[in-house]
């Protein structure tokens, strides 16, 4: 069936709504968005820059006060006044799983309709911010299909030293969400296949016929010449998802195939991808189900995903709606890896890699330099395995495909290259660690990929994060050397002086073997009249010290937690120190007791 002009535009909306939108003053500062799953942190009302065309669907977020921020009836009651007032077409659709509204512009609005319409929204008091729905493509680069061996997972010059993790952990207890163009059948995948979700609600992107629903098999993403935007020649189906998923988590030791990082794992795919990419709204609301959040009309995830991969990107800021919907899930405890994108430039300008609270990967290739297509820039976290295929055919990445060129053939195997293809190699990492030590929260998994890393083996223009991931070592850094939850402590009692000098209350670690973790917990006791005149420090053998609390104004009259530290710089035997001084006169204490745990 051929897609009309006007759907077709609608598939192809770019990233900013307007130049009207870059120009015109935010709407509120900082607040806080109440959604089903709890509060989550929202950015204040922003801008973004990116050419192209207005958008036709906006994300409205609203203020936690107000009744449109919980209220279906009162959203779309605004959305009627503003329609009233700028004489345009402003409809609402649904609520996002962030409790973000999205409404709808029509069909191909004009720039200067779109702009009265944004306008009018940032000049609401009760509007948090107010952004492009826009759509997402996937970051992979396809190549043919005659090519080597897994080198990315083993070859000691560029590879990401997975085997010798293996002996640690496998991935077992984890699951990972897939967030693109879903599933085709393979049986090198079969058997960690869990339940997901098709979070497609358009169904010219959809291709397979419905909406949402519970079935997120990919029914191919097959486009014509033109069918995407003027000047986009025709592709054949990428199955993009079913390639990602294969490098996290592909069976292993079964005879066939290809090995899986993350083999004792289990993948949930969430389609978001279909035919031209797939919009902001939908990402938004399956980044918030895989993470465990709640989405109306969507049934709850039974498969809660510790681990959520994004190999799709699009241009611009990250937006306020995108970033609300990536912190619900990393205060629900998932770690959110996305791709830094296939266009050699700052990553600054590809959305959602420049969000916070991601793992922003980098691709490298089989030299261990950074591939010629791979963006770049200081909010690149991590580099890892990607390919490149400009002087040999056997430098992509192998992985799970399907031979259809339109629709579902037979299962085979291809090799691709693309920031998509690195960023499951450190989705996968992230598995193998959270299975290591449950424990470990996103930010602990994020420091510790980084701080074990290794140099890259070649060279890296604009910034390639932290360097090349290295799952051994870090799985071992995160486990704790020989064992895992050993825990030394002091039982002393130490007065803490008014206002005097520190004090310091030492712990003999011994027994372990190689550098403290990661992800050291330094659990404190200590009583004090007044907490906020206190500064406490970890002191490593060597003399280094960690700041675990500084001065604040805090009337408390204990400090009683945990701090995590990343001690894997350090030796873990030797002795250790918690240092404590009270910085201001009148209030006393004492430091009742504290503990290393590896």
């Amino acid at each position: 069936m051929r897609i009309s002009p006007e759907s077709r535009r609608k598939l192809i909306s770019v990233a900013a709504v307007s130049a009207a939108l870059l120009t015109a003053a935010p709407a509120s500062v900082a607040v806080a968005q109440e959604t089903a799953a709890g509060p989550a942190a929202v950015p204040a009302a922003q801008t973004e820059a990116a050419p192209g065309a207005p958008a036709e669907r906006l994300i409205i977020g609203y203020k936690s006060g107000a009744s449109e921020a919980k209220s279906d009836k009162a959203a779309a009651a605004d959305a009627a006044a503003k329609a009233e007032k700028t004489g345009e077409d402003v409809d609402f659709q649904r609520r996002l799983g962030t409790g973000a509204a999205l409404v709808d512009l029509g069909t191909n609005p004009a720039r200067a309709d779109v702009a009265d319409v944004v306008a009018q929204y940032q000049a609401d008091p009760q509007v948090a911010y107010v952004v492009p729905d826009r759509l997402n493509k996937p970051t992979a680069t396809p190549n043919d299909t005659d090519y080597g061996k897994q080198w990315d997972l083993f070859e000691s010059t560029a590879g990401m030293n997975v085997p010798a993790a293996w002996d640690t952990t496998t991935g077992t207890g984890v699951t990972v969400a897939v967030i693109d163009t879903g599933y085709v059948t393979h049986s090198d995948l079969a058997a960690n296949i869990v339940g997901g979700y098709d979070f497609i609600s358009d169904t010219a992107v959809s291709v397979d016929g419905n909406g949402r629903d519970s079935n997120p098999a990919d029914p191919g993403d097959w486009y014509n010449d033109n069918e995407c935007g003027q000047g986009i020649p025709a592709s054949s189906s990428s199955w993009h998802g079913t390639h990602v998923a294969g490098t996290i988590a592909a069976a292993t030791n079964n005879g066939k195939g290809i090995a899986g990082i993350a083999h004792g794992a289990k993948i949930s795919p969430v389609r978001v991808l279909g035919k031209c990419g797939g919009y902001d709204s939908d990402i938004i609301d399956a980044i918030t189900w895989a993470s465990g959040g709640t989405v109306s009309g969507v049934p709850a995830n039974t498969n809660v995903a510790k681990v959520i991969n994004m190999s799709l990107g699009g241009g611009g800021a990250c937006s306020s709606a995108t970033q609300s919907a990536i912190n619900g899930a990393v205060s629900r405890g998932t770690s959110v890896v996305v791709a830094a994108g296939n266009e050699n430039q700052n990553v600054s300008n590809a959305s959602p890699a420049n969000c916070n609270n991601v793992i922003a990967v980098a691709a490298t290739n089989r030299s261990g330099s950074r591939a010629s297509y791979s963006n770049y820039g200081s909010l690149v976290d991590i580099a890892a395995p990607g390919g490149e295929t400009r002087t040999a055919t056997a430098n992509g990445i192998l992985s799970t495909l399907n031979s259809g060129t339109k629709t579902p053939s037979s299962e085979s195997y291809a090799y691709y290259q693309g920031t998509s293809m690195a960023t499951p190699h450190v989705a996968g990492l992230a598995a193998l660690m959270k299975s290591a030590n449950s424990a470990l929260t996103p930010a602990q998994i994020e420091s510790a990929i980084k701080a074990n890393a290794r140099a890259l083996p070649g060279t890296c223009s604009g910034g390639c994060g932290a360097g090349l991931a290295d799952a051994a070592k870090t799985v071992q850094a995160v486990k704790g050397g020989s064992s895992t939850g050993t825990t030394f402590s002091s039982t002393t009692a130490v007065a803490i002086p008014d206002n005097g000098a520190a004090i310091e209350s030492p712990i003999s670690v011994t027994g372990r073997s190689g550098n403290a973790p990661s992800a050291l917990q330094v659990g404190v006791d200590i009583t004090h009249t007044y907490r906020g005149d206190l500064v406490i420090d970890l002191v490593a053998p060597d003399g280094s010290a960690y700041r675990l609390k500084s001065a604040a104004s805090d009337s408390a009259d204990n400090v009683n937690t945990t701090y995590t530290v990343n001690a894997s710089g350090e030796s873990a035997n030797g002795t250790w120190k918690l240092r404590v001084q009270d910085t201001a006169a009148q209030d006393t204490g004492t430091l009742n007791g504290w503990k290393l745990t590896f």
